[in-house]
């Protein structure tokens, strides 16, 4: 019997330079230090099979308006019907890169975690203010963390 490589779904929203060296950082530490497969979607394509099917979610989003990006919130406003009460358990990390505090994008996706009872594996990040180099690490060690314990059946 054929064992299909465990894998994480990456929602990611990057629209700028910056973000995208989050993103990419979070996917090549991955890559390097886990045995954890990742499909990188951005959140307007992915679906709720895409969620389902993963072993795992690390959410990119960024602070928009003070609330999670549009397009973020536009794959749950898809998906969530779906998900409810069939994805519950799901392990999921998130990080917010916002330019304001951040508490806003943070409460709304608390919300929609609850509400599909997904497992959050750690605290929500938010990469907040003016750009800082040490986002890239955080992001590393928030999304090293979510394949690990994957890895380990979280």
């Amino acid at each position: 019997m054929t064992q299909t490589k465990r894998h994480l779904l990456f929602l990611d929203h990057s629209p700028s330079a910056n973000t995208r060296r989050l993103s990419d950082a979070a996917i090549a530490i991955i890559a390097r230090d886990s045995d954890i497969g990742v499909v990188r979607k951005p959140s307007l394509s992915a679906t709720a099979d895409d969620a389902l099917s993963a072993d795992g979610i690390l959410i990119a989003t960024t602070e928009n308006i003070g609330y999670m990006a549009g397009l973020t919130k536009d794959f749950f406003d898809r998906t969530y019907p779906s998900l409810l009460d069939i994805s519950a358990g799901k392990p999921v990390s998130v990080y917010i890169r916002a330019g304001l505090d951040g508490t806003g994008s943070k409460r709304a996706m608390e919300s929609i975690l609850t509400g599909l009872r997904w497992r959050l594996m750690q605290d929500i990040l938010i990469c907040q203010g003016q750009w800082q180099d040490s986002f890239i690490s955080d992001v590393e060690n928030l999304a090293l963390s979510l394949a690990l314990r994957i890895e380990m059946g979280a």
